[in-house]
């Protein structure tokens, strides 16, 4: 693996032909699908086809492409409102992961501050979309080397699906893994099945496997059981959105996780892009929380396993409160408490080089 070359694409740019994995038929099935409008894009951002915040935004601006392409405005003006029409509804597909609307507003911001005619303005769509994936390609593996050095020989335990699936190729709470991996580090991966989806049992499994990195799938309640036997020397996970004062929304279970390792003195660390930051939030409190449909709960393999009924609640994340967290891992280096000054100076900083 070098820095060029990720070991996973999940979304591919062949001209103007966007191609992911349908991430909904692993393991079973690895299958590429053509995007071919906005309304595809949106269905595979809300279906899950596409998921993990840093490849939501790579897919919401490659979204924002197709809307400029296929538009058959003639005017400036005519193209930049179904542009803007697209971001809107683009914006509904996931509420949580905070990438999607940077993605989008980084994209239109860029487009309202250059100006142009139609042609101009369409190429600053596709450079910008292409500009998002290659900087989160780069912070992948950013990412893979800080988190690196904070491993040794051992286990590593993870939940959901922080990898190459979810981001441009490497990952964030895989990066490191991946790095690690490389250098030839001895690691065992515990996996968190990661319910009611099994992320964690279907996609990261399946990335590690393909990787040659030795992994084993536990169930959700079987983690605290793995952590208080010892031999774990971290977990490692990602993050949606991170609040202003560290606080992480990430896949839900990923709380009682981190109050268990706590206890047990496990280090807490969540890798995660700069893109992430949220600093409009000012505590995981105020992180808006997706709540998905029942059936997610109520079938397991098309049968039904909950009496009618009973009711389901079934948020898709929870929040972890930032004094359980040893370290956050980002493209910049690795940041330990206090946060907040840490993160405001690292999103300032990088506004500022990107205006520069």
């Amino acid at each position: 693996m070098t820095a060029q070359t990720p070991p996973i694409e999940p979304l591919a740019i062949d001209g103007d032909e966007i191609t992911i994995i349908d991430q909904t038929l692993l393991p079973g099935e690895e299958r590429r699908i053509v995007i071919t409008s906005v309304e595809e894009m949106w269905e595979a951002i809300r279906s899950l086809r596409v998921r993990g915040a840093p490849a939501i935004g790579i897919a919401a601006a490659f979204g924002l492409d197709i809307a400029a392409r296929l538009s058959p405005a003639t005017t400036p003006e005519a193209l930049l409102a179904d542009i803007d029409r697209a971001r809107a509804h683009l914006a509904t597909s996931r509420p949580t992961a905070v990438n999607l609307f940077w993605a989008l507003d980084r994209v239109w911001n860029r487009l309202t501050t250059s100006g142009g005619d139609v042609d101009t303005l369409r190429s600053i769509v596709r450079d910008e979309a292409l500009a998002i994936l290659e900087e989160d390609r780069a912070a992948g593996r950013a990412i893979g080397e800080f988190g690196a050095a904070l491993l040794g020989d051992g286990a590593v335990l993870t939940h959901c699906n922080a990898g190459g699936l979810a981001t441009s190729g490497y990952g964030t709470a895989l990066a490191p893994i991946y790095v690690a991996h490389e250098q030839g580090r001895n690691l065992l991966v515990y996996a968190d099945e990661t319910r009611p989806l099994l992320q964690g049992a279907r996609l990261t499994a399946w990335e590690l496997s393909r990787a040659g990195v030795p992994v084993t799938v536990i169930g959700d309640g079987m983690a605290a059981s793995v952590l208080t036997r010892g031999g774990v020397q971290a977990v490692l996970v990602g993050a949606d959105r991170v609040a202003a004062n560290g606080d992480v929304a990430n896949k839900i279970g990923t709380l009682p996780l981190a109050i268990v390792a706590h206890t047990l003195g496990v280090p807490v660390y969540v890798a995660l892009p700069i893109s992430t930051i949220d600093l409009s939030i000012a505590t995981g409190a105020d992180i808006p929380i997706e709540e998905r449909d029942a059936s997610e709960l109520r079938l397991f393999n098309e049968r039904t396993i909950v009496p009618d009924a009973a009711g389901v609640y079934n948020p898709a994340f929870d929040v972890t409160p930032n004094e359980l967290i040893t370290a956050l891992i980002t493209e910049r280096g690795v940041i330990r408490p206090p946060y907040e000054p840490a993160l405001r100076s690292l999103v300032e900083g990088e506004n500022q080089a990107r205006s520069s």
